[in-house]
């Protein structure tokens, strides 16, 4: 959500952002609609005053005795004309809000102009992308040649875009996700959180997947939504708060299911785990100063970098351009992982941040220190990282000839003293 004030302040700077997001002008459209929604809740206070004076009047009248059957139908009809204009002045507030809420939020200065992939831009590369004696194969391949990877019994059990794990399948899929949780919790300060998976209308809100994305959610028949992503819960915690400022930043971290309907990616990523409509997640969300959220960007990039690099995993981060931003972004880094079985990159993370965009919507703030009132808190979020995702890169770059995985050193006290996967499984 947006400062309406700042939008009348700065109707082209508004415009000139939403214009490299790719869509068209729409301050006049809102700034009319503020006009007159001001001038019906100007005209109700007015007449409210009115009808405060008129009152006094009857009191004095009545006390001395004169007839006040006039001003009290100058009060009732002045009632009902201010009653008229505040229904009309929420109709026009509800307008605003609603029209603000399908509205993305604004790129960043240094963020590239561009509306789609093609337009972003390398920022840093780390590792060198495994070269095989081999043909190297796609993780269903590998997945299924060890027969720990189905996706036959997915689909009569829940359709397409699910797989069952078996075995040392499902063990590393579970050692990546405590791996991960490990590294933020013990060296990056993340407070660890187990949250819910089901969420009201207005948390959704909070963090803008409704009501511009609710056909790509799940919805039970009780009214709640299952979470695309952690970053929902995480950051809604702080929703309807106002924190010291010596609490920031508040950094979380969850390990949970994230369940998408991915309405839109029809044909996209059909086979395999890349694009699922359950999977697992570890997501890390940053409340911050607005001073300090560029800088907690960076830092929230470099430790899900920190996980690809403890891997062993090839990796570019590449800052996207104004088009192929979220909704909520502000800013983002994609880190990219090199597949092996597709010979290119594929986003494993998004690290984004969202200024005050989400926090309006919440109403997060915070209590300078010095000063009076209340401040927008800055968010963040990035996947730590997405763990499906995560196995897939480490079975195709990890992947031997023999159709065995190798498994990466950093996981091996996660499993159990197992080195490799396959053979005898």
């Amino acid at each position: 959500m947006f400062d309406l004030k700042w939008i009348r302040d700065n109707p082209e700077l508004f415009d000139r952002g939403l214009g490299r997001r790719g869509l068209m002008p729409v301050s006049v459209s809102i700034l009319e609609l503020d006009r007159t929604w001001r001038a019906a809740q100007t005209g109700a206070e007015q007449l409210q005053a009115e009808r405060n004076r008129l009152s006094k009047e009857i009191g004095a009248a009545k006390a001395q005795g004169r007839d006040a059957a006039e001003i009290m139908r100058q009060v009732a009809q002045g009632k009902a004309q201010q009653a008229e204009l505040e229904v009309r002045a929420a109709q026009r507030r509800g307008e605003i809000d609603a029209l603000l809420a399908t509205l993305p939020n604004l790129p960043a200065d240094d963020v590239p102009d561009g509306l789609d992939e093609k337009h972003n831009q390398l920022v840093r590369q780390h590792g060198t992308p495994p070269r095989f004696d081999f043909a190297p194969r796609d993780h269903v391949a590998i997945g299924e040649g060890l027969r720990l990877m189905d996706f036959a019994r997915a689909g009569r059990l829940s359709g397409a875009r699910f797989v069952v794990l078996y075995g040392p399948l499902a063990q590393l899929e579970r050692a990546l996700a405590q791996f991960m949780l490990d590294l933020h919790t013990r060296e990056f300060g993340y407070r660890e959180v187990s949250p819910p998976l089901l969420v009201r209308d207005e948390t959704m809100f909070g963090t803008a997947q409704l009501p511009k994305f609710a056909e790509d959610q799940f919805k039970t028949t009780t009214g709640l939504w299952l979470i695309p992503t952690a970053e929902v819960t995480l950051t809604n915690l702080v929703a309807d708060e106002i924190l010291d400022e010596a609490e920031l930043p508040l950094r979380f971290t969850a390990w949970t299911e994230c369940f998408r309907a991915e309405a839109g990616a029809a044909g996209k990523d059909t086979r395999g785990m890349i694009r699922q409509h359950q999977f697992n997640k570890v997501e890390l969300v940053s409340i911050a100063h607005p001073d300090q959220s560029e800088s907690e960007h960076e830092r929230m990039t470099r430790g899900a970098e920190e996980v690809l690099q403890r891997l062993g995993l090839a990796y570019r981060v590449m800052l996207l351009c104004a088009g192929d931003m979220g909704f909520a972004a502000r800013k983002t880094y994609d880190l990219e992982v090199w597949l092996p079985g597709q010979n290119t990159y594929r986003e494993i993370s998004s690290c984004s941040l969202c200024g005050e965009f989400q926090a309006r919507r919440m109403k997060a703030r915070f209590r300078p220190k010095e000063g009076k009132g209340v401040r927008f808190v800055h968010t963040l979020n990035g996947s730590g990282l997405a763990v499906g995702r995560t196995l897939v890169a480490v079975l195709e770059n990890y992947q031997r000839a023999d159709g065995t995985v190798a498994v990466p050193d950093a996981l091996k006290p996660y499993m159990a003293g197992l080195e490799v996967i396959g053979g005898d499984v």
